[in-house]
């Protein structure tokens, strides 16, 4: 049997912006810039289609959201639109923005690169991550690169879900789901630690699209808060390594 819903999700941003203006948003490539009641930028994000990518902000589900996403949301009071002429001009477009904005809302690419290396080793089973302004003689690097805790983090979380098929959220190690910037990830990936090395290293190598459908097709049955959590580290992944 279905469970009712005794109380609908919030829809902050429609109550505040209009259903209009979600129906009237242009279906090409773009940037986004969400700001407050003092017009400050909270949120800067890029969309193949900003349509379907704003569609994705109408409901704040607290199931399937961050909830640094649900106090941004409470924030918007406007929504400027700037289109581009393809994903990659939307991509170069969203980058420059972020460094010279910084929006408290967004963790990648919001500072430029300076001394802070993603560090990674591999033994047996275990695959470890870490940040360091100078990789030590035992571990290989990529680097240096903006926000690279919290894409260390962000990456640990992707490889762990990947390597535990049926795990949630909920069986994460202590810390991590909260992204935990200054600890040093070890994930122990068991029986799949050389499918979970070599995407690594596709992933490291430039392949970043590869290497998040091989995530995505571990994961392939989230629950929701899974899956929200997934869909932001990818988003994340891709912003901080789709373009180096």
């Amino acid at each position: 049997m279905k469970q009712l819903l005794l109380f609908p999700d919030p829809r902050p941003l429609p109550e505040q912006l209009g259903a209009d203006f979600f129906r009237q948003a242009p279906e090409c490539a773009g940037v986004y810039l969400m700001r407050d009641a003092a017009d400050t930028v909270l949120y800067v994000g890029k969309a193949k289609n900003l349509r379907k990518r704003l569609g994705s902000y109408r409901v704040a589900n607290p199931d399937r959201m961050a909830r640094r996403h649900l106090r941004m949301l409470r924030a918007v009071v406007r929504i400027e639109l700037r289109e581009c002429a393809d994903e990659a001009a939307a991509l170069a477009t969203e980058s420059e923005l972020l460094l010279a904005l910084r929006p408290k809302f967004n963790r990648a690419g919001t500072w430029p690169a300076a001394g802070h290396h993603l560090a990674w080793r591999g033994s047996g089973t275990r695959l470890e991550l870490d940040v360091m302004e100078k990789p030590e003689d035992d571990w290989r690097a990529l680097g240096p690169i903006s926000g690279a805790r919290y894409l260390r983090a962000a990456l640990a979380r992707l490889l762990w879900l990947a390597t535990h098929p049926g795990s949630g959220m909920a069986e994460l190690p202590a810390g991590w789901i909260h992204g935990a910037p200054k600890m040093r990830n070890a994930i122990d990936c068991g029986e799949r630690a050389e499918a979970a090395k070599s995407q690594f290293e596709v992933l490291l190598s430039g392949k970043v699209e590869m290497f998040c459908d091989w995530v995505k097709q571990q994961v392939a049955t989230p629950d929701v808060l899974t899956a929200a959590v997934l869909e932001e580290d990818l988003e994340l992944v891709t912003k901080a390594l789709g373009h180096c």
